[in-house]
């Protein structure tokens, strides 16, 4: 299973990040194209993930996983500053597939935006309903991150990309030490995705990923981790097939049960995925 997709359509929705620096990405990403890759990859499902904070989006999404069956569960967005957010909650939990909340919070100008208090009313509410939420955060954001995971101890937490580690640059220290620290909470999981464009695009070598990954499975073990291959953006620097063998080989040396459940059955458990949309024809 595939924690972590994307589709979009160029020009349908505000993506804010959409920029001629990203030119690959400029362009429609549909179901059509994917099912081959995840058939030539034996991936069978997948969580299709909001890219741009919009409510229409959230809503052509689940339209998309109504007509496609390897679309297990939609991540979509709901304003979580809003007045109108449990109207918005109630409509989209209607749906058997929505399963999580994201917001573009690296998009933010204020690092603390989680830290609102009707954000954090709001993600209380969600725990509630047993709607995930998924955090797209740097390094920066990381201490907020964990004062989410305290003030919402029963809301099923997950961070995107291991919160971007500065794998380019070099650098580990800081981004260590604000995920060990946000580890510590058991309502926390993370995603092996998104590495690759985090590293040098054109240069980069599995080796290079691996002292974060690595360090992701010391401090959150293979119970709390799942695999996703951030696909299209991941075709920035490799395709969805390296992706996937890159996630392989630098989990080599865990189990076949642990591999399992990172592969698999991490995400059917964090996502509350139901055995009949598990079993639907892919």
């Amino acid at each position: 299973m595939d924690s972590h997709q994307h589709f979009w359509q160029v020009g349908r929705f505000d993506y804010p990040w959409m920029t001629p620096e990203v030119e690959v990405l400029c362009r429609d990403y549909l179901p059509a194209a994917l099912a081959p890759v995840l058939k030539r990859n034996g991936v069978e499902k997948t969580i299709l993930v909001q890219a741009s904070n919009s409510l229409e989006e959230t809503r052509w999404l689940l339209e998309l996983a109504d007509q496609n069956s390897f679309i297990a569960g939609v991540v979509g967005w709901i304003d979580l500053t809003g007045d109108e957010f449990e109207d918005q909650l109630d409509e989209f939990s209607a749906h058997p597939r929505f399963k999580g909340v994201r917001h573009l919070v690296e998009s933010e100008r204020q690092d603390d935006w989680l830290g609102q208090p009707r954000v954090l009313a709001n993600l209380r509410t969600l725990a509630t309903r047993e709607i995930a939420y998924d955090l797209l955060i740097h390094t920066r954001h990381l201490k907020y991150a964990s004062m989410v995971a305290d003030s919402c101890p029963e809301l099923s937490l997950v961070v995107d990309h291991l919160a971007k580690p500065p794998i380019a640059r070099g650098e580990f220290d800081d981004w260590a030490r604000g995920l060990r620290e946000l580890a510590t909470r058991s309502n926390v999981w993370c995603k092996l995705s998104g590495l690759v464009t985090e590293a040098d695009w054109t240069g980069w070598q599995v080796e290079d990923l691996k002292r974060y990954v690595d360090f992701a499975l010391e401090v959150f073990g293979p119970q709390r981790m799942m695999f996703g291959s951030d696909w299209p953006v991941c075709l920035l620097a490799a395709s969805y097939d390296q992706v996937f063998d890159a996630t392989q080989s630098m989990l080599a040396e865990i189990s076949e049960e642990d591999r399992r459940r990172v592969f698999a059955s991490n995400a059917m458990d964090f996502y509350r995925i139901e055995d009949e949309i598990w079993s639907a024809a892919a």
